[in-house]
């Protein structure tokens, strides 16, 4: 598709407008939480490969991406309308634990009433709801796609609603189940791995890491490009719909993910304590080991193997490193 845009050229002594043709990728992707981790990458994985990528977020989304409230109704179906994409990858939450077990109804109002409303408005549209491996009790693992789902806490309960809100108002849609998230962050604490960052740079001090709970740190770049694969696979195929697993498949507690980022640095990591017992009182509960089984997706060569971790979280931290001579010691 072709359209207009307005280029200021410059020569020595000369300025012009001119207007040239740009090329616009005819397939059209919304991205919402475009604002937030793994939104960020979702929406440039798309954009890099010749998509029209539209992303919109709230508190941070201007100037780069469109401000919209995914909670008022005519704001989401005015979106769809006038962006006419072809997929929807709905990437905004409220997700994490703690806050929704404190703020519910506010989290309830997004990881619930904004999915129906998003699955609403979006009949005809191919739609990618990101779920979480919390929908499950973490007591039986690896989970499959069809396996009972027993959240533990609210936020588990509420992305549950949440699929089960999308499923029934776009029967064609997708969900798909990721565990717990790393990347580019902007910040460490936007992400329960990169925040350990600073208990491994603390160095002199013992800290504590929880050392009880197995988990599956996955790139969001990896969740990104299975997303693209899934979009490109659907628009020539209808049967990509139901419930996807993806994980990353490095098992590790916190303090192992401690350990492992300080090892990825070359830093000591004897001052990091493992912590065997959840003290009382830490907030919400989270399944013992909730690994996600993901053979579906790659029974349909969808799957992507994932960056290692120590790779990725490299990354994803060194922007973040107190001294920043490393970088040339470790990649030169």
């Amino acid at each position: 598709m072709n359209e207009k845009e307005l280029k200021i050229h410059f020569t020595p002594g000369h300025v012009e407008v001119v207007q040239e043709n740009v090329d616009i990728p005819y397939r059209r992707v919304l991205v919402t939480g475009a604002t937030g981790l793994l939104g960020r990458a979702v929406y440039k994985e798309f954009q890099n490969n010749a998509w029209h990528a539209l992303g919109c977020g709230y508190r941070r989304a201007q100037p780069r991406f469109l401000r919209c409230n995914l909670t008022d109704e005519d704001a989401v179906r005015a979106v769809i309308q006038d962006f006419q994409p072809h997929v929807i990858v709905h990437c905004a939450a409220e997700r994490r634990p703690d806050v929704v077990e404190h703020h519910t109804e506010a989290a309830l109002n997004l990881n619930v009433h904004a999915s129906g409303t998003l699955a609403k408005e979006a009949a005809g549209i191919f739609l990618i709801y990101i779920s979480t491996d919390y929908v499950f009790d973490g007591r039986n693992p690896p989970y499959g796609e069809n396996d009972a789902p027993n959240p533990l806490n609210v936020y588990g309960k509420s992305k549950l609603e949440g699929e089960r809100e999308v499923l029934r108002h776009s029967p064609g849609a997708a969900v798909l189940r990721v565990p717990i998230l790393y990347g580019e962050v902007e910040r460490v604490d936007e992400s329960a791995v990169t925040v350990l960052w600073d208990k491994v740079q603390e160095g002199a001090e013992s800290c504590s890491v929880e050392h009880c709970q197995q988990r599956f740190p996955t790139y969001v770049n990896d969740v990104a490009r299975v997303c693209r694969q899934m979009a490109e696979r659907r628009l020539q195929d209808p049967s990509i719909q139901g419930i996807f697993h993806y994980s990353g498949k490095e098992q590790m507690t916190k303090y192992e993910m401690a350990c492992a980022i300080a090892d990825a640095f070359n830093l000591p990591s004897s001052h990091l304590i493992p912590m065997t017992e959840q003290p009382a009182g830490t907030g919400a509960q989270r399944p013992q080991n909730a690994q996600l089984e993901c053979s579906r997706l790659e029974l349909l060569g969808l799957g992507v193997e994932p960056i290692p971790f120590k790779t990725a979280v490299r990354d994803s931290l060194w922007p973040f490193l107190y001294d920043k001579r490393w970088r040339q010691t470790v990649f030169h």
